[in-house]
C-alpha cells in the first residue's frame, strides 16, 4: 500500500550551529510569554518537547491555559493549527476524516480532518473512549493515518499536544498503556502563582487579552522549515557513551522498583535521550551530561510507571518513585 500526500513537501534549510540554536529557543519563549502568562516550567517542558520532535500529554483541571499554551506556540513557529475536542460520542472520523462521495465528479473525495495539521491540540482525550483515542496511534507513531483503506502522509513537522483531565473526575476514561507510551513527555499543569494571575487578571481589565485566546501578539519566529532544522540539530547533539548508560539504567530500574507493577519500556529510555539533548540545546551546549538526564526523568517516565495497588494506598504517586529511583541510581563521573 502506497502512502499519499496532501501537503506540500518542506525542504529543511541548512544546519544550525548550537549558538544560533540557543537564540531561537530564547526568541521562541520570548513570543509565547506574551500571550501565556506564568507557568515558565510547563512552557519550558512542552518546549523540550518540540525540540525533540515529540508528542506531549498535558494533565490539569480546565481553564489553566493549555489551549492557549498551544495556540501560540503554533503562531510562534508558523505552524498550522488543528484542535478536536473529545467527547464520548466522538467518532474516529471525526479525528482522522473521511471519504464523501462528489456526485459531481462521481468519485470519492478525502474530507481531511483536524490531524492534517502541524500541531494538533488533542483536548480532553480522555473523555473520549478508547476507539476512539486510538485514532491517534497511528498517526502520532508513524506520521500518517488510514481513510477508507488509503494512507495519508500527515504534514511535517507534525505534533500532538494532548490534554486530559485528573482521572479522578467525573466522565473520564483512563488512556491504555499504548497510546501513554507514545507520548514523549507528560506534563503536570497546576494552578498559576499569585502574582501571575494577578497579571492575568490586569491584562483582562486592561484589554490586552481576551477571553477568546488571543494571541494576536504572537508572532513567527521560525518558519516550518526552521523547525525542522532545529529539530534535526538537536538530534545531533553528542551523547556519551557513559551518559546514554546512565539513561538506560534509570528506564531499567523503574522496572525492579518496589511497588512499581510496570516501568518504563526502551521507549522510555529513548525519551531519557531526546529531550535530554534537547535540554542540553536550551542550554546552549552540544554535549549531554548526566544532569540533563536528570532533569528531564520526571516529564519523561512519570507516564510510564504503574504503581501496585499498595503503593496507590499508601498515596505514593510516579514522581516519588522517580525522585526516589534517581537518588539510588549513581550517575557517571563528569
Amino acid at each position: 500500500m502506497t502512502t499519499e500526500t496532501l501537503a506540500t513537501p518542506v525542504t529543511p534549510p541548512a544546519p544550525l550551529s548550537i549558538a544560533e540554536l540557543g537564540e531561537q529557543t530564547r526568541a521562541l519563549r520570548g513570543q509565547v510569554t506574551r500571550a501565556f502568562i506564568g507557568q515558565g516550567d510547563v512552557f519550558d517542558q512542552v518546549l523540550l518537547a518540540l525540540l525533540a520532535s515529540g508528542h506531549v500529554l498535558i494533565e490539569g483541571v480546565p481553564g489553566l491555559g493549555k489551549t492557549l499554551l498551544v495556540r501560540a506556540l503554533a503562531a510562534s513557529v508558523g505552524c498550522t493549527f488543528g484542535r478536536v475536542q473529545f467527547t464520548p460520542d466522538l467518532m474516529p472520523a471525526d479525528v482522522t476524516g473521511h471519504a464523501i462521495y462528489d456526485p459531481k465528479a462521481e468519485r470519492f473525495q478525502i474530507r481531511r480532518g483536524p490531524v492534517f495539521a502541524n500541531l494538533l491540540l488533542a483536548d480532553e482525550i480522555n473523555r473520549a473512549p478508547a476507539k476512539t483515542q486510538a485514532a491517534l496511534l497511528e498517526s502520532m507513531q508513524e506520521g500518517q493515518v488510514t481513510i477508507e483503506g488509503r494512507r495519508f502522509a500527515l504534514p511535517e513537522p507534525f505534533m500532538v499536544v494532548a490534554t486530559q483531565n485528573p482521572i479522578e473526575q467525573e466522565g473520564t476514561y483512563p488512556l491504555p498503556e499504548a497510546q501513554l507510551d507514545r507520548f514523549l513527555i507528560k506534563v503536570v499543569i497546576g494552578y498559576p502563582g499569585l502574582e501571575d494571575e494577578r497579571r492575568m487578571v490586569a491584562s483582562v481589565v486592561n484589554g490586552k487579552i481576551a477571553a477568546d485566546l488571543d494571541v494576536s501578539q504572537v508572532r513567527p519566529v521560525l518558519s516550518q522549515a526552521q523547525l525542522m532544522a532545529v529539530q534535526k540539530a538537536v538530534a545531533a547533539i553528542r551523547m556519551d557513551e557513559a551518559v546514554t548508560d546512565y539513561a538506560v539504567r534509570i528506564a531499567r530500574t523503574t522496572r525492579e522498583w518496589p511497588g512499581v507493577i510496570g516501568g518504563a519500556g526502551p521507549r522510555g529510555g529513548l525519551a531519557l535521550a531526546r529531550l535530554a539533548r534537547a535540554h542540553a540545546a536550551v542550554d546552549c551546549r552540544d554535549f549531554v551530561t548526566p544532569d540533563d538526564v536528570r532533569a528531564v526523568a520526571l516529564p519523561a517516565l512519570r507516564h510510564r510507571l504503574v504503581l501496585a495497588p499498595e503503593a496507590l494506598i499508601e498515596r505514593q504517586r510516579p514522581d516519588d518513585v522517580l525522585a526516589a529511583l534517581l537518588h539510588k541510581v549513581p550517575a557517571p563521573r563528569q
